[in-house]
């Protein structure tokens, strides 16, 4: 087949069929009704304010998951400091939120607001987020394992010890010093006018950033870059020895990863009925932890396992403490005062935990997912090059004579 012809056929197979175009745009569009519903919908849906809290931070855990799945799951290299990202990322929305905020001089959050606070804020918490993946990730290249664990977590700590040991009472000097008493240090940033950081992150951005999270998760998986990061990840002498560049695809691993992180932490600094500061001790590594909980308990390298996880590890550690408003838990208290449900939870958490690892050490999904991907069969494909005319002695040798047979002819 000439170049031009394999060009023409390779472009003919990367067209979509106007069935597959037209689902897609059906699918995106009910995605959106669905998430701008749940805007409008959210309290009716769920009456209780805890619960919606714990909703929505169900779905920012679930990108926390996503995105740390990308380096742990995927790229196999193991990282316990994805909270510092997190806070990176809600450091950075919670200051681009609230100057925004302030500018445009409005009192009350108003969901209309949200469409021009919400995307610098998402943007910005991305951006600075993936500069530091790039810089943690760049010089973790010659390490492995432990060592690479041992590097991500000491920057988590620097960052948050860092903010919480930044001096914010009296004079101080210096540009860096000014800035991370303007952070507030132990007691958080709450805006720039002391007031709270806006909380414009309703059920419509959370829940649409889980949506647009998981399909990225999901394509980068099944895509040749998803093969490559897992073939790293089982081997990776044999797989550079193939062409796929280690460097390369480590590197830009650390940098989708951060980026998840940072989208994740602008929603959890302007979650609705969330925490209106920004505080260090949000992002130690007891949430490093959870995270990686999250990762190892759904299945490591699946996308759906991070969903499982992020949503069964939220509600197993936050579940007991909202028990503790009911009056039955509240009487046991009484009687039994000696009791600490806290301590009871951490108990049952680690049990599960322990089971789950001697019964199913793969996680609950392995490496698969809820659904099946299905191959796509493209109906413009170009058809198979014909094959050369044959005589009938060519097609059947063994019954005559010929120069296919070796004999010769009489």
């Amino acid at each position: 087949m000439p170049p031009s012809t394999v060009g023409d056929a390779a472009r003919t197979s990367r067209a979509v069929s106007p069935d597959s175009l037209l689902r897609r745009i059906l699918v995106t569009l009910a995605l959106i009704g669905a998430v701008v519903g749940l805007e409008f919908s959210f309290d009716l849906l769920i009456p209780d304010v805890a619960l919606q809290q714990l909703a929505l931070f169900a779905m920012v855990n679930v990108i926390v998951a996503l995105s740390l799945n990308v380096i742990n799951g995927m790229a196999g290299q193991f990282s316990i400091g994805h909270a510092g990202f997190v806070g990176i990322g809600a450091y950075t929305a919670a200051i681009v939120a609230g100057h925004i905020h302030k500018a445009l001089g409005a009192e009350d959050v108003f969901f209309s607001n949200s469409f021009i606070v919400m995307p610098a804020a998402i943007l910005a918490a991305g951006v600075v987020a993936a500069i530091f993946g790039f810089v943690v990730g760049l010089p973790s290249l010659r390490l492995r394992g432990d060592y690479l664990a041992i590097v991500t977590l000491g920057f988590a700590e620097i960052f948050r010890l860092v903010i919480a040991t930044a001096q914010t009472g009296g004079d101080v000097e210096g540009p860096v010093a000014e800035f991370l008493a303007y952070l507030g240090g132990q007691n958080g940033y709450a805006g720039p006018d002391r007031n709270g950081v806006p909380q414009y992150a309703g059920p419509f951005w959370i829940f649409g950033a889980v949506v647009v999270c998981v399909i990225i998760a999901w394509r980068l998986k099944f895509s040749g870059w998803g093969r490559a990061l897992r073939a790293l990840r089982e081997d990776e002498i044999a797989t550079a020895s193939v062409g796929v560049d280690p460097t390369r695809y480590k590197v830009t691993s650390f940098v989708l990863a951060a980026t998840g992180a940072g989208i994740a932490g602008a929603m959890l600094a302007s979650m609705r009925n969330g925490n209106p500061t920004v505080q260090p001790d949000q992002f130690t590594f007891a949430y490093s932890f959870d995270a990686i909980t999250m990762v190892i308990l759904g299945g490591s390298g699946s996308v759906s396992g991070a969903i499982v996880g992020g949503v069964f590890v939220t509600f197993t550690v936050k579940m007991i403490e909202q028990l503790q408003r009911f009056e039955s838990v509240q009487a046991l208290q009484a009687a039994y005062p000696a009791l600490d449900l806290n301590a009871l939870r951490m108990v049952v958490y680690a049990s599960v935990l322990i089971g789950l690892m001697i019964l199913r050490p793969e996680g609950i999904f392995g490496e698969r997912e809820l659904v099946r991907r299905k191959p796509r069969h493209r109906l413009n494909q170009a058809p198979p090059e014909p094959l050369p005319a044959r005589t009938e002695a060519e097609a059947h040798p063994e019954e005559g004579t010929g120069p296919l047979t070796g004999k010769a002819e009489k």
